[in-house]
């Protein structure tokens, strides 16, 4: 059934190797080859703007860039240029380097709703800090968090609610209680259940679908009157929404955010950032019990701080949260164009924010399925397309756009024949791709 085959002799010997000394063949579980279908897990050797080159000697163009972390393209130079000036200054001292205190600077003018900033290296350290500092300020036990969102961190309190549950104890995982995305009223029936022990409200303020209206002002009002902490995690919605954030964007101001994948372009940085009466129980200059809040060998490592303020200005200056959501609307439409045409719009659904797309695949009884999604990334992949999601990066253009939807027309053909055959198995070739989250391997 697949007349185009895309072979990667070199990608599935490089894969091997990888299973043979990474648990899992990578350091991200979403990066992982099983989220690919069997065979078609291609290896990167490198990447420039938007396209990226496999150990193969294939070319793509790319999309979800760095699980969503290089929304400027790869190599960007003014990036480039802003860390090789701190390269020849030594990365890491046994004081704090005076790009600490111009990073610091940037950041809080960008994101003007934060009060003070601490960086670390992971969206998982700021996360987990958020929640013991909101632990500690209000001395409650539990954390509230959106059980609509995929993914918060990789510590105890997250993981424990996820099918890879292993190895956390029963006791930590009943700390952790869920509330849904814009249900106000289920939320405070969540506060008023548990009465004066949660500490903490945590969601991400956007997702596939934008807040209800009031919804985020409902939030900040309900974590008012039962006096616990409302953490934004801006992981993915920080500079896609607007620079400053999601909090920026819709006005509702939380008493702590976290920041990361975007603000370094591919660099590892991220950041915790909020009010000043909560950030500094994690300081010095105040009279209560200090709070382990973050103290990372690596978090103010400079050429990652540069890295980060180069992001900052270039959103600033090249407007680049509004040319993300223009590419993003280009390939949405294309997309459903062809999807349309081909009789499979009800099936191939694009969603979310124009800055932000993901794309679902459905079955003919219109369910999700990994069996449809294994069919379209291989004929993505056979057109020269890597894109786990359609999240964009500024470094695409117009021609890449138009290709991708000319390939997407290609694989949608291919899918409305499966689903006239009512099985997608012959395109296959292999297993289904997998779910991240899952109880077995």
């Amino acid at each position: 059934m697949d007349t185009e085959v895309l072979d990667l002799p070199l990608s599935r010997t490089a894969n091997e190797r990888l299973h043979a000394m990474i648990p899992g063949g990578a350091h991200t579980y979403a990066k992982g080859d099983d989220q690919y279908p069997e065979n078609l897990a291609p290896v990167i050797s490198h990447g420039n703007g938007a396209h990226v080159w496999d150990v193969d000697g294939n070319r793509y163009i790319e999309y979800g860039s760095g699980l969503r972390s290089v929304s400027l393209g790869h190599a960007h130079p003014r990036v480039l240029e802003a860390v090789r000036r701190e390269l020849d200054r030594g990365s890491n001292f046994v004081r704090p380097s005076i790009v600490e205190v111009a990073a610091a600077e940037r950041f809080l003018a960008t994101v003007p709703t934060a009060e003070m900033v601490k960086f670390a290296k992971n969206g998982s350290d700021a996360t987990t800090a958020a929640v013991r500092l909101a632990r500690a300020a209000t001395g409650r036990p539990r954390v509230a968090l959106c059980g609509d969102h995929p993914f918060f961190s990789v510590d105890d309190w997250f993981i424990g609610t996820t099918p890879m549950s292993a190895g956390i104890p029963a006791a930590t995982n009943e700390l952790t209680v869920a509330f849904p995305y814009g249900d106000l009223a289920a939320t405070e029936q969540l506060l008023t259940r548990y009465q004066d022990e949660i500490a903490c409200l945590i969601l991400e303020p956007a997702t596939h679908a934008e807040p209800p209206p009031g919804y985020l002002a409902g939030l900040r009002d309900l974590a008012d009157r039962h006096g616990c902490v409302l953490v934004f995690d801006e992981m993915i919605t920080g500079f896609r929404w607007s620079e400053a954030g999601a909090q920026g964007l819709y006005g509702v101001v939380p008493d702590l955010s976290t920041f990361g994948k975007a603000l370094g372009n591919g660099f590892a940085v991220s950041a915790l950032a909020g009010r000043r009466d909560l950030m500094e129980r994690g300081g010095l200059r105040h009279s209560g019990d200090r709070v382990f809040l973050l103290s990372t060998t690596h978090g103010a490592e400079t050429h990652s701080l540069a890295a980060a303020m180069a992001v900052q200005t270039i959103y600033t200056e090249e407007g680049i949260t509004a040319r993300l959501h223009a590419l993003g609307e280009r390939l949405a439409a294309g997309v459903r164009e062809v999807a349309a045409g081909m009789g499979v719009g009800d099936h191939l659904v694009v969603r979310g924010r124009a800055s932000n797309l993901v794309f679902a695949t459905l079955d003919e009884n219109l369910r999700p399925s990994q069996q449809y999604r294994t069919l379209f990334l291989r004929r993505l992949l056979a057109g020269g397309v890597l894109a786990p999601s359609f999240v964009v990066s500024s470094a695409l253009d117009d021609a890449d756009i138009d290709r991708t939807v000319d390939v997407v027309a290609e694989a949608c053909a291919v899918y409305r024949k499966a689903l006239d055959a009512a099985d997608p198995t012959p395109w296959l070739a292999g297993r289904p791709v997998q779910p991240v989250f899952r109880r077995t391997a």
